[in-house]
């Protein structure tokens, strides 16, 4: 196996992606629509006290970026398993149809459940994004060989396209079009303690299994018959990273809504800073995906103040020309940058912008969100 060239320690790289992650968690929960000192957000997690703001903390702002956080994680990783399995390097967790299905799922339930809580929305997202992958795997496997990388990709192509379209005429059908794309958006509004304690259980799980594997997919990642060669099981270990990717990516898609980019980009920065080895991407990946989460999330909700703008397009912008300018440095790799550029500026054109801000009304108030 060639050595992994790294310019930078693993260690000091970990060291500072936590310490990035804890700086922006720090940030994300002092300052938002409304900023709090930093004594009051520490006092709202380490102690009881009840003063006057700690219950919204504790309740609306801190159960927010915890979502962020893990969502962040499971997104990064998946997308770096899916680029290892496929050695595909715009892989992304959207490939397996796991957010077609999700949207299916989510204008079907609206369609016919009208009444259906947050929290039945979330299943049914979770279920649809289940289902969304059992047809690309069914197809892939119709045929013998048919979890090569390539076909997976095909199939994932096709039944999204197939789920877009039903989750479309549902929504122009039944006239919930406007409620759809509320929902697709992406975003933690109105998450709750009660949905983080059910998602996160799952995406712990799915990066623990996933960190278990990491040295399985580094030399997946390299080539089939090296894998065959070494004695490796690659139909079942792909099995078992295709459930972890499906696992982690429906979890978040299912607590959050869309949150594109994510699993596309960070797996690529991580790389520059680690190398190709999976046993450092994967852990890399839980650190900066989460704190892009965070910086995502937060600056969103920052954006109400900075312009009257409803969406913040700086990141998803930020993202494609950081990850094309990546590609660039990395051209030793052969990478058709050119294809690159043009599948980024499509990714940019049409993304799920990650929040955006609604007004609505609670408690005989109207709120503009973010809460806090």
């Amino acid at each position: 196996m060639k050595r992994t060239n790294r310019k930078i320690p693993f260690l000091f790289s970990f060291i500072l992606g936590l310490a990035i992650l804890i700086g922006m968690f720090v940030i994300a929960m002092t300052f938002g629509a409304a900023d709090v000192q930093f004594s009051h957000v520490w006092q709202a997690i380490f102690t009881s006290s009840n003063e006057k703001g700690m219950s919204i903390i504790r309740e609306l702002r801190l159960p927010r970026e915890v979502a962020a956080m893990f969502v962040g994680a499971a997104l990064a990783v998946s997308g770096a398993i899916m680029q290892g399995i496929t050695r595909n390097p715009l892989a992304d967790p959207g490939l397996l149809g796991l957010t077609a299905g999700a949207n299916m799922a989510l204008a079907i339930t609206l369609a016919f459940l009208p009444g259906t809580g947050y929290f039945g929305i979330m299943v049914a997202c979770f279920i649809g994004a289940s289902i969304g992958a059992g047809m690309v795997f069914g197809i892939s496997a119709i045929k013998k060989g048919g979890f090569s990388p390539f076909r997976i990709v095909l199939a994932g192509a096709a039944v999204s396209a197939f789920l877009y379209a039903i989750a479309e005429g549902v929504g122009i059908y039944f006239k919930i079009s406007k409620d759809v794309s509320m929902w697709t958006a992406g975003g933690v509004i109105g998450t709750s303690w009660g949905q983080v304690q059910v998602i996160v259980p799952f995406i712990t799980v799915g990066i623990i299994i996933a960190l278990m594997l990491s040295r399985q997919l580094t030399i997946l990642s390299l080539n089939e018959e090296v894998a065959i060669g070494l004695g490796q099981k690659t139909t079942w270990i792909k099995a078992v990273l295709f459930i972890i990717i499906t696992l982690l990516a429906g979890a978040s898609v299912a607590l959050v809504g869309n949150m594109a980019f994510i699993g596309l980009m960070i797996p690529h920065i991580v790389r520059a800073l680690v190398g190709t080895d999976y046993r450092l991407i994967l852990p890399m990946s839980v650190l900066i995906g989460a704190a892009s989460c965070l910086w995502q999330i937060h600056l969103a909700g920052q954006s109400t103040r900075l312009s009257k703008l409803q969406s913040l397009p700086s990141f998803p912008l930020w993202g494609s020309h950081s990850f094309y300018l990546s590609y660039i440095k990395e051209g030793k790799h052969s990478y058709d940058t050119s294809f690159l550029a043009a599948k980024t500026t499509h990714d940019t054109n049409f993304i799920n912008f990650p929040h955006y801000n609604y007004n609505y009304y609670w408690d005989g108030y109207w709120w503009n969100e973010p809460l806090i």
